[in-house]
């Protein structure tokens, strides 16, 4: 909307919660313009996830959107989700769609095979050498109730930590790989082909457990219960009491947001400071919820003492590559 005179107003930036999220209005994401684009990035850094509701967004316009940022980037096959016809750089997040790699509605069985009530916070691809720097999601279609998104600020987790505890981290390393939160049964089918396919195709890395952020230099306490396996150097007992530990200080509720979604909104996130969590009540019987996903190819986390990530198993992401437009070919 236009304001008198047909000046677009300034865009504007509201905090929702105590330490992460805002909400974007006065920006058309298919037509800002650079110094828009630097605001927009700016603000992703400061409140780690910005919301922009009643975008209008198609594939092409998403894919276009994710490369004003930086290179994107998938796992690849065949680790590769559902995609739309033509647009390989897009993952589709719908329970309904069919996976490639597992079937249908595979996220509520493995919600059922989660270790404790939190092992769905995740932050994205960690089992890569260089987790995407950030991510794009934007709702096509929604249900009626439920089916929001949570995110929590990692930075803020690692600055609540008591300074001992603190100094304890910064000196920490931790194996990260797909399904760590989840009690897999290799007696059972789908997770004895799921296992396969990981011991086939391995995507294993040993990352830092504060990551220090390449552009700001903030802290951030780097584990997520899906994919935080061990602190390495520790017996199992010891490396599963401080997984415990770390896992219910960065899910506390003071350092999250929660986003109720509507058709044409978009999430922005730094998936370099924050986790998320997808609802577990979005099966409205007859409803379809349908999202679309576009991540940032990210760099390898460096800890406190300068130490790099380093790869036990599998290559790093890659950047996609670009092309003139985003139609389908």
């Amino acid at each position: 909307m236009k304001a008198p005179g047909g000046v677009l107003p300034r865009l504007s930036v509201e905090p929702l919660a105590g330490h992460i999220g805002a909400r974007i209005t006065g920006v058309d994401l298919r037509t800002m313009d650079e110094e828009t684009r630097a605001e927009v990035w700016a603000a992703v850094l400061a409140h780690k996830v910005v919301f922009f509701p009643g975008q209008q967004l198609d594939h092409a316009d998403h894919v276009a959107l994710g490369r004003r940022f930086g290179d994107l980037s998938r796992r690849p096959a065949p680790h590769t989700g559902a995609a739309p016809d033509g647009f390989p750089e897009i993952l589709t997040v719908d329970s309904q769609e069919r996976d490639p790699r597992y079937g249908v509605d595979f996220e509520e069985h493995y919600r059922r095979r989660w270790l404790s009530y939190t092992d769905g916070w995740h932050t994205d691809l960690t089992p890569a050498l260089n987790p995407p720097a950030a991510s794009i999601l934007r709702a096509e279609r929604v249900t009626s109730f439920g089916g929001d998104t949570q995110w929590t600020d990692l930075e803020a987790a690692y600055a609540h930590l008591s300074p001992s505890l603190r100094t304890l981290a910064d000196s920490l390393r931790a194996e990260h790989a797909f399904f760590a939160g989840c009690q897999m049964l290799p007696h059972d089918p789908m997770d004895a082909e799921v296992l396969a396919l990981a011991q086939a195709h391995p995507l294993v890395s040993e990352h830092p457990v504060v990551r220090v952020h390449p552009e700001t230099g903030r802290r951030s306490l780097f584990v997520n219960p899906a994919s935080t396996n061990r602190i390495m150097g520790f017996t199992p007992t010891q490396s599963r009491a401080l997984l415990q530990l770390f896992f219910e200080q960065i899910t506390r509720p003071e350092f999250t947001v929660r986003w109720r979604w509507t058709a044409g909104d978009v999430a922005f996130w730094d998936n370099r400071s924050t986790a998320h969590l997808g609802p577990g009540d979005a099966g409205v019987p007859g409803e379809p919820r349908t999202l679309y996903r576009v991540t940032l190819l990210g760099d390898v986390p460096v800890g406190p003492d300068g130490r790099a990530s380093t790869p036990i198993a599998g290559d790093p992401f890659y950047a996609l590559p670009a092309r003139e437009t985003g139609a389908n070919s």
